[in-house]
């Protein structure tokens, strides 16, 4: 009787450990961005989308994930002077709001609008899931 009770017991924890290591990992997603500034458009776009990045790489060492996949997600503007970004802004008598076309690639979405010190600011944004 003894000899059976040590093959149940690990019998039983070779099982759950089975359980245990198969099973998956939670999944889930974010949406990450990155702001930045510039005086021309392409300085401040690509300011943005390194800044993302730089956001990407620290999220996933932070949380110790391997493989993941960066998707283009519109993030809303984050102004560095203003609370927020509308088309219609004024200021200094001059217009002042969101330029467009925005530029969307695989992996970023950017929005780029009239800053109150730089004349460009744009964020980048997008959705990491693991």
């Amino acid at each position: 009787m003894r000899v059976y009770w040590h093959r149940f017991a690990l019998v039983f924890a070779v099982a759950i450990s089975c359980l245990t290591l198969s099973a998956p990992v939670q999944a889930g997603c974010v949406l990450l961005s990155g702001t930045a500034d510039g005086f021309d458009k392409p300085t401040a776009v690509g300011r943005a989308q390194a800044a993302l990045a730089e956001e990407v790489r620290d999220y996933k060492a932070q949380k110790r994930l391997g493989a993941v996949t960066v998707s283009a997600m519109r993030a809303s503007p984050n102004p560095y002077w203003r609370t927020s970004v509308s088309n219609n802004m004024l200021c200094f008598n001059v217009w002042c709001g969101i330029y467009k076309p925005d530029i969307v690639k695989r992996s970023s979405y950017t929005t780029c609008w009239s800053g109150v010190v730089s004349p460009y600011v744009c964020t980048s944004g997008a959705k990491l899931c693991w």
